[in-house]
């Protein structure tokens, strides 16, 4: 079994333990619209690497479900937000919540989604008792509050700065360490540990193979934003472009431009996003292929993901060998090579 496989064991388990929390009532209209994104479900990624380490470290899968689906529900509920931030057209391929229901009614589902997940944290602390649910707690915590810190950062790009020539890697890595890194993989895995009971030195393991997992996952993410089949992606293509952000991508091409070039880059990318053309996204396009950005991109995620797999292989004999272990390799695989 893969990491995939085991997702969609686990699937319905999880999704079943959201819906408990965000029923279907009156106001009807409202929750359906708070049910939207959660009916859709996404990859299920994050409560898959929840559940899949509590049980490389002996917990069940019972333990596990709350943390995981809380996990899940960060994500359906902030992606609202990002939509609406980043003025997204599509969703797992269908219309932006703000898009179908309007942006008012959307920060309300939003708002719910949030709520609804705290609530889950808290009955964790019931079922799992204080020491255990409060160390959880705080994991989680610390994990949305650096999540939103690299939301802060990166927009702050997008919005104010909106020039390439003030931004490195280094700003491009920070970000990717707040959002995707700690939020997307090994955050959850310190989750899955911590149910699991497993110590501090543990988490900290966990951490260092998903912060090379993590910078892996965001650069293949960058790459299909500019590649994938939209149908299966579930998003438009060149979102990225359109929104201004950081890529390793751009950041690289820019970096070869001429000052010619640079200019031409700068002046579209000080544009808001319905401000820019299919003429000026095209330009973006044949800069970035002029300058190989997409092959420098898929080059330096090779590293990281290898890398990820190094310290896996590296700290391979403190990893409890189980049924689970080989799916915890896959997961790290599944992270970068994907084409969704």
């Amino acid at each position: 079994m893969d990491f995939l496989e085991y997702i969609e064991n686990y699937r319905k388990l999880v999704y079943d333990k959201i819906c408990e929390y965000v029923p279907m009532k009156e106001p009807l209209g409202h929750y359906k619209i708070t049910r939207d994104y959660i009916d859709r479900q996404g990859s299920y990624r994050r409560p898959g690497l929840v559940m899949l380490t509590a049980q490389l470290y002996g917990a069940t899968p019972e333990d596990a479900l709350l943390p995981a689906a809380a996990q899940q529900l960060s994500e359906d509920w902030i992606l609202i937000q990002d939509d609406i931030e980043d003025d997204s057209d599509l969703r797992r391929g269908l219309p932006a919540l703000h898009k179908k229901y309007g942006i008012v009614h959307a920060i309300d589902a939003s708002d719910t989604g949030q709520i609804a997940m705290w609530k889950m944290l808290k009955d964790y602390i019931i079922q799992a008792g204080v020491e255990k649910g409060n160390r959880l707690y705080e994991k989680f915590y610390d994990m949305m509050a650096y999540t939103v810190e690299g939301q802060y950062i990166e927009n702050t790009f997008i919005q104010d700065t909106k020039d390439l020539s003030k931004a490195d890697e280094s700003l491009y890595m920070r970000i990717v360490d707040s959002k995707t890194c700690y939020y997307t993989v090994y955050g959850p895995m310190q989750l899955g540990a911590i149910v699991a009971g497993q110590s501090d030195e543990t988490l900290e393991l966990l951490k260092k193979v998903g912060e090379n997992a993590g910078i892996a996952f965001q650069i293949t993410d960058d790459i299909l934003d500019m590649t994938a089949d939209e149908k299966k992606f579930g998003k438009k293509n060149f979102g990225d472009l359109y929104e201004g952000k950081l890529t390793l991508i751009i950041l690289h091409s820019y970096k070869s431009a001429t000052q010619e070039e640079k200019q031409k880059i700068d002046a579209i990318y000080r544009k808001k996003r319905q401000e820019k053309t299919q003429e000026e996204i095209d330009y973006l396009r044949s800069i970035i292929e002029k300058y190989d950005g997409i092959g420098y991109a898929k080059g330096v995620a090779e590293k990281y993901g290898s890398k990820a797999q190094e310290l896996v292989e590296q700290y391979a004999s403190t990893i409890p060998k189980n049924e689970y272990t080989d799916i915890i390799i896959s997961a790290m695989q599944k992270l970068y090579k994907r084409d969704k």
